[in-house]
């Protein structure tokens, strides 16, 4: 099954990605879990 995603849905995935990233290069735990609790955030509302 083939699904399209939408501009702003690529963006967001986009922004997901960054966040990850940013996430997994910070020492600050508090910080990272907070990004990564983002970037799920996004994840879960624009990835259907």
């Amino acid at each position: 099954m083939t699904f399209r995603i939408s501009q702003r849905g690529k963006e967001y995935l986009e922004a997901e990605q960054t966040l990850l990233r940013a996430a997994q290069t910070m020492t600050d735990q508090h910080v990272a879990g907070q990004l990564k609790a983002l970037a799920e955030d996004y994840e879960r509302r624009f990835a259907c």
